[in-house]
């Protein structure tokens, strides 16, 4: 297998991307701010997507449907996503790289346009995340179902909602065939489970992921005391 610089990402390798706001800071505060997170990471895996957000949301619903129909026809992406989940103070993607430097190109568009978005809505300056972002190597498939596992039950290990259905905000409905957004996730191609397998796969890990992050605050608390 070839080596690779680790910063340099593989084109046709799948990668657990995440990232997370300046000292753990809300940055998404409402429907609509995670609506635009949403919509940047459906839209801008486009290579031809050349809109700014701001002024494809001016556009009438159905010129908008036009070009997303246009894209997903026609549109070579820099990325394919897999699944993500956006959380109040960061967010989890699993990738796969496209084209050379794919990820890079589509993340730093990704994090720019928030910020962007961001700072103007709260009349607010400078940078709003820790990192450019973080990745690794998801090396098998056996990996790669149990990181969709991890990481739709982060709000559950969060606290945030009981079922991770009820959380609107990350793929796991997709998963499960009742997304109510379009579908944006490649991922019946490498992962062949049944959405109720899936379902029950993810909600048997419920209390034991709770529990790690339980410890894990602990561990966290106890060294900094």
């Amino acid at each position: 297998m070839a080596q690779y610089r680790k910063d340099v990402l593989a084109n046709n390798s799948y990668y657990h991307i995440y990232n997370r706001s300046i000292a753990k800071f809300v940055i998404y505060n409402n429907q609509k701010e995670y609506g635009r997170m949403f919509d940047l990471i459906s839209l801008i895996r486009f290579v031809d997507f050349n809109y700014k957000m701001s002024r494809f949301k001016e556009l009438k619903e159905d010129k908008q449907n036009q070009i997303i129909n246009i894209l997903q026809l026609t549109g070579k992406t820099y990325v394919d996503i897999v699944a993500y989940c956006i959380m109040p103070t960061h967010f989890h993607l699993i990738l796969k790289q496209n084209m050379d430097d794919g990820i890079t190109k589509y993340m730093a568009k990704l994090l720019n346009s928030y910020t962007k978005y961001f700072n103007t809505k709260h009349n607010r300056k400078g940078p709003l995340w820790t990192t450019r972002f973080k990745n690794i190597l998801i090396e098998d498939d056996e990996q790669l179902i149990h990181l969709t596992r991890y990481i739709h039950l982060n709000p559950t290990s969060a606290k945030l909602v009981n079922d991770p259905k009820d959380w609107l905000f990350s793929s796991y409905n997709e998963y499960l065939g009742n997304s109510k957004n379009d579908y944006i996730c490649s991922y019946k191609q490498i992962l062949d489970i049944k959405p109720d397998e899936y379902k029950k796969f993810v909600l048997d890990r419920i209390s034991y992921q709770q529990d790690l992050s339980r410890i894990k605050k602990l561990i966290i608390e106890n060294y900094s005391g």
